[in-house]
């Protein structure tokens, strides 16, 4: 029998309130505190659950720069009319864009970086890609 488990991502940061509360708005999830301050979990809809760990040795990363190359990131997905809304959402709580060099014009996924440094996109949901292109339609 194997037994039950719950996976989810935990990023670390110099201030776990503050980065709980902007992913919180920008998922429509609910903050839990735990006994230890230096960690909170966030749970939301659609299967949300991630936690925000205190590092008091924080520094962000540095990516897409390769000589700190990013280790993960969160893949926040939308429906496909929804991603310019999303974007100025996500920029309104303090998510920063990040600049490449396919980052011109309409683009499916946008990278950002949240208010503690950690890389992010939006992307149009790849189920919203198929029903554009006619595929798996009613």
């Amino acid at each position: 029998m194997t037994v039950a488990k719950t996976s989810f991502l935990v990023l670390d940061c110099a201030e776990p309130e503050a980065l709980a509360e902007f992913y919180a708005s920008l998922l429509d999830a609910e903050i839990q505190t735990m006994s230890d301050p230096d960690f909170v979990e966030l749970v939301g809809h659609n299967g949300v659950h991630l936690a925000i760990r205190r590092d008091h040795g924080y520094a962000p990363p540095s990516w897409p720069r390769p000589e700190d190359a990013q280790q993960a990131h969160l893949r926040i997905l939308v429906a496909h009319g929804d991603l310019d809304e999303a974007e100025r959402e996500a920029v309104s709580l303090g998510a920063m864009p990040i600049e490449t060099k396919d980052s011109i014009g309409s683009r499916s996924v946008r990278l950002y970086a949240d208010p503690a440094g950690h890389s992010f996109s939006l992307a149009v949901s790849p189920r919203d890609e198929s029903v554009d292109r006619g595929e798996n339609a009613p």
